[in-house]
């Protein structure tokens, strides 16, 4: 009996520090995450409101400033006061509960569950994620929708769409049991974003003079930094959702890099092919497809699965952007819909496909095959597809009731940034 103490009393010595390091805070995983936080702002502001800026008309460049911007306000103190909680507490099918409300037991020493991060870099991760999404569908109703409406629209949709999609997906409810495979956000963050933005863009109605007069970009300068911003920041997006400094994150990275430059060089080619002539809007353009497909995936591929990712990205959102404005004559002003809509639910799809090992990939769940994990990403796409449609339709009815949603024709003439915000972008 006396040696069956001393061994209990050994093991528990022995057992004691491993569990204790479990529960610690690893240094190089915190380094990365914080690093992967800044990145992503870094995306929003100034990467996506640049590459949205230079891309309307010189009267309308401060109101996109603003809209990026104020949405990057908004987003965290709604984060920090029900966002985080009924996104990642609670375990119910379709929404966290407020246990967390105003981040109530986040202090220095707690770490997210299931990470070696303190839960303080967690809540800033994906409070990153929640500011960018928003902002993104700003692009389809650009240059015609009034500031208010906007700011209202972007709030409750955020609240009522990104929050459930994010506990559905990534805060253990239903598309999370079913094995959905969306490493970091081709549902979350681009199926929402791009279908409102359609959505948004039919209800606000096309701008003046749209499809028969042309509404060039005012500065592709700044389109071109905000894009090389953006290619910069989403190695933090999509590198920084393996929430570790280990190989996920590298393979993240790599494929994302190698997905970008695909999607450019095929969107290049082929108005090189049609028009002789390859433009820069179109290269960067491609580039955000590349990444936009790449995002679902980026986790789970190897690099030959982000090299046709992004070859298939670039392609598909190649014709459907002309698809949206060409042939159904809708006015998506900066092609959010067929760029991250279109590209999120393909990434999305195709991650069924390149996870396997013989392409490279991480490799199939137990239980799983390309059968039936391919039918739960499709299912993926289409309820988060068909939930922020409706949700956002019925969001812009009911503002409509009470506030215009579109300014009016002298407005949208004179330009949102006098009309709106009582500056001009440009005194020259």
């Amino acid at each position: 009996m006396k040696y069956l103490k001393q061994l209990a009393m050994a093991l528990v010595f022995f057992i004691m520090p491993i569990v204790a390091q479990a529960n610690e805070i690893d240094t190089g995983d915190t380094a990365w995450m914080l690093t992967s936080s800044a990145l992503v702002l870094f995306m929003l502001l100034p990467g996506l409101s640049l590459f949205y800026a230079g891309l309307v008309r010189s009267k309308n460049v401060l109101s996109v400033l603003m809209q990026c911007f104020s949405i990057a306000c908004a987003m965290s103190l709604l984060w920090f006061a029900v966002g985080y909680s009924l996104a990642f507490s609670g375990d119910g099918n379709w929404i966290g509960n407020l246990d967390k409300a105003f981040l109530n037991g986040v202090t220095f020493d707690s770490v997210a569950d299931g990470t070696a991060i303190p839960e303080s870099v967690f809540v800033v991760f994906q409070m990153t994620f929640i500011m960018i999404t928003p902002a993104l569908f700003v692009g389809g109703f650009a240059e015609r929708m009034n500031f208010s409406a906007m700011f209202l629209f972007s709030i409750l949709w955020s609240l009522i769409v990104y929050v459930p999609v994010t506990h559905w997906v990534w805060g253990g409810g239903w598309l999370a049991d079913k094995g959905l495979l969306d490493f970091a956000g081709g549902t979350v963050v681009h199926v929402t974003a791009g279908v409102s933005a359609l959505v948004a863009a039919m209800v606000v109605g096309n701008r003046t003079g749209f499809p028969e007069r042309p509404m060039t970009p005012h500065s592709m300068a700044l389109t071109v930094a905000g894009a090389g911003m953006l290619w910069f920041g989403w190695f933090g997006f999509n590198g920084g959702s393996a929430v570790a400094a280990d190989g996920g994150a590298g393979m993240a990275m790599l494929v994302t890099h190698l997905s970008a430059a695909a999607g450019s060089l095929a969107w290049m080619a082929i108005e090189w092919i049609r028009f002789r002539k390859p433009s820069v809007l179109g290269i960067v353009t491609g580039m955000v497809a590349g990444l936009g497909t790449i995002t679902p995936a980026s986790g789970f591929v190897g690099p030959m699965g982000g090299v046709i990712i992004g070859l298939c990205g670039g392609t598909l959102c190649y014709f459907a952007t002309q698809l949206i404005k060409s042939v159904w004559k809708i006015d998506d002003s900066l092609d959010v819909f067929p760029v991250h809509g279109v590209g999120g639910a393909l990434g999305t799809i195709l991650a069924a496909v390149f996870v396997s090992h013989s392409w490279g990939g991480a490799g199939y769940a137990e239980g799983m095959n390309l059968g039936s994990q391919l039918g739960i990403q499709v299912i993926g796409v289409l309820a988060t597809g068909v939930y922020a449609a409706v949700v956002s339709y019925v969001l812009l009815k009911l503002i409509g009731a009470f506030m215009p949603l579109r300014a009016d024709a002298e407005t949208e003439q004179q330009g949102l940034d006098v009309t709106q915000h009582g500056e001009t972008g440009y005194n020259l």
